[in-house]
């Protein structure tokens, strides 16, 4: 799944840029060639996730590279990436980055992957019979730096809400067979989070839709 989400990213906005009315805006073209230059970055930053895993459970620690970041703007780039899929959809995503103190000291790939891998939650988790809306909000509280994303997905229901961010754990979609993977994700993003001095817990319901909120500490 962490390989496929950008894979399929890249063809489809290789298969936008063929289209001649796409080649005729430059604005348009200049977007999906920055898509595509992104999600190769993601690509690689994937192989090196992969190679690093084997740490988690050997060690239960991460080989962090930190470095001090501008979050808001680091998000910004990834909402960016991302829309094409939604919108292709037929979702749509809005944010609103009101952090004012946004640097946080982070390692760039696996914040950046964690903020990647709860968009593509969303995106897995959709209504059938809904158009996707997923919003991304940062804001600052006390010393820390804040971020929601919100889905108007399926939801989850109490007693799953308690086993999500376990190892192997998926949860159950009825009759949606197209939710592929291992459940490795949330696993994965709560030990980045962790490793990273922080939290993260989720609000939901079914029906209703789900709310990632992680808390990291100010540079």
């Amino acid at each position: 799944h962490e390989f496929k989400t950008p894979i399929s990213t890249i063809s489809l906005a290789a298969q936008m840029l063929q289209d001649q009315t796409v080649a005729k805006s430059p604005e348009m073209f200049g977007r999906l060639s920055g898509v595509i230059s992104s999600e190769t970055k993601r690509l690689r930053f994937q192989v090196d996730k992969v190679l690093q895993m084997s740490m988690f459970d050997d060690k239960n620690t991460a080989s962090l590279k930190m470095k001090e970041l501008d979050a808001n703007e680091l998000i910004s780039g990834i909402i960016n990436t991302f829309a094409v899929k939604v919108n292709q959809n037929g979702g749509t995503i809005t944010s609103n980055l009101e952090a004012k103190d946004p640097f946080i000291y982070v390692d760039e790939m696996h914040f950046t992957n964690v903020v990647f891998n709860l968009m593509d939650n969303a995106m897995k988790y959709k209504r059938p019979d809904v158009p996707m809306s997923l919003e991304v909000r940062t804001w600052n509280s006390g010393d820390n730096f804040m971020l929601s994303i919100k889905d108007n997905g399926v939801g989850i229901s109490k007693d799953n809400l308690k086993k999500i961010f376990d190892k192997f754990y998926r949860v159950h979609t009825g009759n949606v067979h197209d939710v592929k993977g291992f459940g490795l994700g949330l696993a994965y993003v709560k030990q980045i989070v962790r490793a990273h001095r922080g939290s993260i817990r989720a609000e939901s319901g079914v029906g209703v839709g789900t709310t990632f909120i992680i808390v990291l500490p100010l540079k």
